[in-house]
């Protein structure tokens, strides 16, 4: 009876000849020194192995998990079957973590006792079919849409250069950027910072991008380091890069060709070696041509472009979607998971999501709420589907002056039509309704929006995240 073949990569020839010597009466051994050598390895062997021992740390980086952690993704993208253990000295916590997300089935730390070993390696044999991994991808769906998002995440992500990702607010740039283009790289050791560039004051922006002296202005009572400078060798995700004010362009374009600036109140010039990352809902191009936005700049942070598709075009993904977090959040609100009725399901399928995944994970959590453990009927969703509530007719051009009957008359229209009503809802729907047409009258300038509105810019774009997660 043959033995199951076992692949150990490991690039201390003393530790893969003694493992090799300790289980060769109970498997037949392939070694390899480093990820290279594997995969030629792979290519040589008449049948791909069942199990394969790992270690993180293999040249060229001996002291980093990277290869380890690529080398993984490559076995089980060639090889769906495989069996992965990782036998390694790295940090057990964070890295057999990651490990087991990339689809290794166990992580045993060096020095590990041969009796053990083989142990692991028989549980292994029993263990299901890996699967890589992907059940506890945040990026979760079958669609040709999705499918194309992760074949440029596989092109893109070792890169060393800019990514510009593109999507409707709530499609889950910033998952693309930290999953994605992160944390399958050999940076995913390093920090992942993430900044948006609407949430802070444009006074604000420099010195917390690159740091300022102490004494640099009024309240810079000590020195303090920036985001370029706390990234490390790890990844900068610049989000909502459209509104970087125009006057720190410039200076973002300067990092991003030379890795050169400067702390606010220094002369002394800085490098930063950190991959940049920057997310945009808006037409960059449109603002390149308006002079809203640098196109030297736009050209230097779209190296490379993701688009992340809106959920309306992914199809069945929807399902997958609802339960991907019906399985995840259940247990957090400690209860059992719901259940789509056909009816229900028709009617899930058939709502195009504007707020896209951040609006189909909140209707999941409210409806895990509303009725833990039951199978959805179409009323039950009704309430949670905006095209499916009727609107609240609203008077043209409504003014101080107007007369307050005539609200009260549309008001009274809205509830003949649905009742009950949940007023919190309309009336976000309502406000997110006035922002966009008051970006799309700005042509996205948003301080102008926020002028048309009445209100501040930071209450404008405090009020779009608050109604965009609801």
């Amino acid at each position: 009876m043959s033995k199951p073949l076992l692949l150990i990569v490991d690039d201390d020839p003393l530790i893969s000849e003694s493992l090799a010597f300790a289980l060769a009466e109970r498997f037949d051994i392939s070694l390899a020194a480093s990820r290279p050598a594997c995969l030629a390895l792979l290519e040589r062997l008449p049948q791909p192995p069942r199990l394969a021992l790992i270690d993180l740390g293999l040249p060229p980086y001996p002291h980093r998990p990277g290869e380890g952690f690529a080398l993984i993704r490559e076995l089980l993208a060639r090889h769906p079957d495989l069996r992965i253990l990782v036998l390694s000295g790295q940090d057990e916590e964070e890295n057999g973590r990651h490990a087991r997300t990339l689809g290794a089935l166990e992580f045993i730390p060096k020095p590990c006792d041969p009796a053990r070993l083989q142990a692991a390696l028989e549980r292994a044999l029993a263990a299901p079919i890996a699967t890589g991994g992907q059940q506890d991808s945040p990026l979760v769906g079958d669609s040709p849409a999705l499918h194309k998002l992760r074949q440029q995440i596989q092109l893109f992500a070792d890169a060393p250069y800019p990514v510009l990702i593109t999507g409707e607010s709530g499609s889950g740039k910033e998952v693309v950027a930290q999953w994605g283009l992160h944390r399958q790289t050999r940076r995913c050791q390093q920090p992942f910072l993430a900044i948006n560039c609407a949430a802070l004051a444009p006074s604000l922006m420099e010195a917390t991008l690159f740091g300022h002296a102490k004494g640099a202005y009024t309240g810079a009572h000590d020195t303090h380091s920036g985001y370029f400078e706390d990234a490390g060798e790890g990844c900068l995700f610049l989000d909502e890069i459209g509104e970087l004010p125009l006057e720190l362009q410039p200076k973002l374009l300067r990092v991003l060709e030379n890795g050169e600036y400067q702390r606010v109140g220094e002369t002394q010039t800085r490098r930063s070696r950190a991959r940049i990352i920057a997310a945009t809902n808006r037409d960059l191009r449109q603002a390149v041509r308006e002079g809203r936005f640098r196109a030297d700049l736009y050209h230097r942070l779209s190296v490379f472009t993701l688009e992340v598709p809106p959920l309306r075009d992914m199809g069945e993904d929807r399902l997958k979607l609802f339960e991907h977090f019906n399985r995840l959040l259940a247990p957090q609100l400690g209860c059992k998971p719901l259940q789509l009725g056909p009816a229900a399901r028709r009617c899930w399928l058939e709502y195009g999501f504007p707020g896209n995944v951040r609006e189909l994970r909140n209707i999941v959590l409210r409806l895990l709420a509303r009725y833990p453990g039951q199978t959805l009927e179409p009323w039950q969703l009704q309430p949670e589907l905006e095209q499916d509530e009727a609107p609240l007719p609203a008077p043209a051009g409504p003014t101080p002056q107007m007369h307050p009957e005539a609200l009260v008359q549309a008001a009274a229209r809205h509830l003949a039509q649905t009742s009950p009503i949940d007023l919190d809802r309309t009336l976000n729907h309502w406000g997110r309704a006035y922002l966009e047409a008051a970006l799309r009258h700005s042509q996205g300038n948003v301080s102008q929006a926020a002028r048309l509105l009445g209100i501040s810019r930071s209450t404008f774009y405090n009020r779009l995240e608050a109604w965009s997660r609801d």
